[in-house]
């Protein structure tokens, strides 16, 4: 992520709750003004300010309930001036549009990171009720380059699943696109267990993603093409290849990679990440169409940025899963770049008069001790099952038509 100028902190007035029967359902969670929305199993919130997604509670009717995403650690200090609106509220998972740092006009256009979604105020509109099925609505309306973006976010009762919808109209052109889940890292080294879908290929971040003039440190060797997440080559000579499916690693440093996607052949069989979070008993997941998002971008950032306001105490993992040039933005996106030189889009053409809808899965499922490693995941009728590396299996209820479908 990288996060260029500087801006006024938003100082947004706190409201607590909500007082009447359709009212907006606002509380104010970690400094931010959240519309929240539950079922007995999962309780989510969705920041005004930028659509960020947390904090969410999964499991919420067992004895163990888990919050996966990070929040930044600044959330409960005086407001101060931040690098780039994304910041402000920076937590969970957000759509981005256009995904990236964007530093460049390109076409006389100069979006903030990740665009004016992820920094600006969504509006409420509305929570609907319909069967088991609870959907939580915003829009926003961008300015830069003119479109609106409605969100919907589902729960079903009975899933600990967050189904979400984010449909584009009128932004017209070429554009790096993509979701930005951010978990947060325990501090023990290797307790969480890291697997995705069959990959072509991955590569580290082709620039430099972070920079020792700023305070910030890298341990991954630019520009490496690779095929397998656990031998990633090292910055330094004679170092041994660094294994990103054991994560947190690598203290003191923030990389950044991308895998692309090896598209199924039938097409209908999702792509996936999943997170196993060893010690806590759980596995964080997500599900998406590879013909809409091609590819997913790990942000490590385990102490490794010493500026403003990370000060060297930020510990997560982003599993952004995107149709992007890495973290570059609009510019490098659109233009030739390593990634489609390789046959990889970076980009989604949108039409004005026709929506673009993208619609995206995460969840989590309870898994028993000695899990470990997920090997692959089976997809049946409105079920997905986890095969761990060791031959356990555990089942759970997702829709995962909906990627295809949008329906529930």
């Amino acid at each position: 992520m990288r996060l260029p100028q500087l801006i006024l902190m938003n100082a947004s007035i706190l409201i607590a709750g909500t007082s009447a029967p359709g009212a907006e359902p606002l509380r104010t969670l970690h400094s931010q003004p959240s519309y929240v929305i539950a079922t007995p199993q999962v309780e989510l919130a969705v920041t005004r300010l930028g659509g960020q997604m947390a904090p969410v509670t999964f499991l919420r009717d067992t004895p163990h309930p888990v919050q996966p995403y990070h929040i930044s650690p600044w959330q409960e200090e005086k407001p101060s001036r931040m690098p780039a609106p994304v910041l402000v509220p920076l937590r969970g998972d957000f759509f981005c549009l256009p995904f990236g740092g964007n530093t460049h006009a390109v076409g006389g256009e100069k979006h903030p990171p990740h665009g004016e979604i992820v920094g600006e105020r969504w509006d409420y509109a509305g929570t609907r009720r319909s069967g088991d099925v609870t959907t939580l609505t915003l829009v926003i309306r961008t300015k830069i380059r003119p479109g609106t973006v409605t969100k919907e976010l589902s729960l079903v009762e009975g899933q600990n699943v967050v189904y979400s919808r984010n449909r584009i109209e009128g932004f017209a052109g070429r554009v790096p696109l993509g979701h930005h889940a951010t978990l947060a890292m325990p501090e023990k080294e290797g307790a969480v267990r890291i697997a995705t879908s069959p990959i072509r290929f991955g590569m580290t971040c082709p620039g430099l993603f972070s920079d020792p003039r700023q305070g910030e440190y890298q341990a991954l060797l630019p520009g490496e093409r690779w095929t397998d997440l656990s031998k990633v080559p090292a910055a330094w000579k004679g170092a041994p290849d660094a294994d990103l499916t054991s994560l947190p690693g690598r203290q003191g440093y923030a990389d950044l990679v991308q895998v692309v996607n090896q598209a199924p052949a039938n097409g209908a069989t999702p792509a996936w990440t999943a997170a196993t979070f060893v010690d806590a008993g759980y596995i964080w997941f997500s599900l998406k169409d590879p013909s809409v998002l091609n590819s997913t971008v790990f942000w490590m950032e385990n102490h490794g940025r010493h500026g403003h306001p990370w000060n060297g105490r930020n510990n997560c993992l982003g599993l952004e899963d995107v149709t992007a040039f890495f973290a570059d933005g609009l510019g490098a996106s659109t233009r030739e770049n390593t990634l489609t030189r390789e046959g990889v889009p970076t980009t989604v053409e949108l039409t004005a008069g026709q929506p673009t809808s993208v619609n995206y899965i995460q969840g989590v499922v309870r898994v028993p001790a000695g899990f470990g490693q997920v090997s692959t995941l089976e997809f049946t009728p409105g079920q997905v099952t986890f095969l761990s590396t060791g031959g356990q299996r555990v089942t759970a209820s997702v829709r995962h038509e909906f990627l295809k479908t949008g329906k529930l």
